[in-house]
């Protein structure tokens, strides 16, 4: 085969500069005894994790130079630049299955945020976790004393549900739920929107109310944290644990083709053409699977999905306006930075040691607007936060636009989806489920799950 097989850990591919050149098909059978998996993000990489418990091979084909899917992290003279704003909830029930928190070195930040109201900042804190700043943030302007009883509420009722319960429960917009709650207006626009708006990147809060119950009773019972060496290591910690010779990188599918029930072919880019008679498992972002199926449209009917904009600078430390792991959220209701944090704060590793780095994320792509403008806007915005002196040293270090962020999950949704498309043929990812990393997990598993029940190799 032209892609030599590597570890995970090395992340290196060397192939034969030709092979795309390849005119005609070059049929491989030497794999047919093993499931395919096309995606090494989460979804997929959970999916080879549950194949590989369970001793069935399989081989994991990814069409980029790492695994991770959108959850990446650069390396850019000697910053972390995770690839956009991403939170790691430690609550997540089935990454906590999964995942080694410990070797992760995960770094917590501060629980709750300051919001930019006014021409100056408000703290709103966890009062389990913060009493006295809780306390103390009752008179500010970001929200009533009701506001926050009802927060307690809201606290209370998630937790008395299960999983299952939230996600087949009734559903509204976030918007909607909280207004029938009985949120004032101005907590709602002060905090909800920019928090939960940078949550779900969707500023008008349209999401379903399943996805917010979720992520708040994970909110209360764990903490917001990022791994150490970058978000990127979560992936990374997942690939480690697999067969050396079961990752393919560098290998772009261009379709599927589902001969039978018992085999089918998957034809790469270089013009070679995988066999398989165990199954396939679809582990790609919603729009990729339309171009893999042709003629197989998944939902006609879909959502625009939802996209977003990180840029990073870097600063010397004496020149950021805290110390504290704190996330900064736009409640002024004007202007394009939804949030921003100081990621050095919350993990020193993330810079050299003289300096900091600071995120700042919008919501949207703002796809008219060149990165110079919208770097300058941002410079600005930002300015009339910390003042034009500091942040006029910072320096701009990357703009991030991605364009398909998460899946659109307003009402009305199905967070339960059958990952069977047909057979010998399965779907995951976080659109099959909710768009977290949690729901990427979940979907992983349910599509090696159900390939296993319908192939009899699922160990009772």
């Amino acid at each position: 085969m032209p892609v030599t097989l590597l570890s995970p850990l090395s992340f290196k591919i060397k192939f034969n500069p030709q092979a795309t050149a390849l005119k005609t098909p070059q049929f491989n059978t030497l794999n047919k005894d093993k499931v395919i998996i096309i995606g090494a993000g989460l979804a997929g990489l959970a999916a080879a994790t549950k194949l590989h418990s369970q001793n069935i091979p399989f081989l994991l084909l990814e069409a980029s130079d790492a695994v991770g899917g959108r959850v990446r992290t650069d390396t850019l003279n000697g910053f972390l630049l995770d690839r956009g704003f991403q939170i790691f909830i430690t609550a997540y029930p089935e990454a906590q299955k999964l995942l080694d928190y410990n070797a992760l070195n995960l770094q917590k930040f501060y629980s709750g945020a300051k919001i930019f109201h006014n021409g100056r900042f408000h703290t709103v804190a966890d009062p389990l976790r913060h009493f006295g700043d809780s306390l103390n943030s009752l008179a500010n302007p970001i929200g009533s004393a009701l506001d926050k009883l009802l927060i307690g509420l809201t606290r209370i009722r998630v937790l008395s549900k299960s999983d299952e319960e939230i996600f087949s429960a009734g559903e509204v917009s976030v918007l909607d739920l909280l207004k029938s709650i009985g949120f004032s207006e101005s907590i709602i626009e002060r905090f909800f929107k920019p928090f939960f708006g940078g949550i779900f990147f969707d500023k008008e809060l349209e999401t379903s109310s399943r996805l917010f119950d979720f992520i708040f009773k994970c909110l209360a019972l764990g903490d917001n944290t990022i791994p150490a060496k970058g978000i990127g290591e979560i992936p990374n910690q997942l690939a480690a644990k697999l067969p050396s010779d079961s990752i393919l990188l560098n290998t772009k599918v261009v379709s599927v083709d589902l001969n039978s029930r018992n085999s089918a072919n998957v034809w790469l880019q270089n013009g070679e053409v995988l066999n398989t008679e165990l199954g396939i498992i679809l582990a790609v972002e919603e729009p990729e699977v339309d171009k893999l199926l042709p003629g197989k449209e998944l939902n006609p009917q879909r959502k625009k999905f939802r996209s977003t904009v990180c840029l990073y600078f870097s600063a010397n430390r004496d020149k950021i306006p805290v110390q504290d792991p704190v996330l900064f959220l736009n409640g002024s209701g004007k202007g394009i930075v939804n949030n921003m944090f100081f990621a050095t704060n919350v993990a020193p590793s993330y810079a050299p040691s003289d300096k900091a780095l600071v995120s700042v994320s919008l919501i949207g792509l703002f796809e008219d607007v060149s990165d110079d403008n919208l770097r300058d806007e941002v410079i600005r915005e930002i300015s009339g936060w910390f003042g034009s002196e500091m942040v006029g040293s910072w320096e701009h270090l990357r703009t991030y636009r991605i364009r398909f962020a998460q899946p659109n999950q307003s009402p009305p949704t199905n967070l339960m989806k059958n990952p069977k498309r047909e057979s010998g043929l399965y779907l995951c990812g976080d659109y099959m489920t909710s768009a977290t990393f949690d729901g990427a997990l979940v979907s992983g598993r349910r599509a090696a799950e159900a390939l296993m029940r319908e192939r009899a190799l699922l160990s009772v």
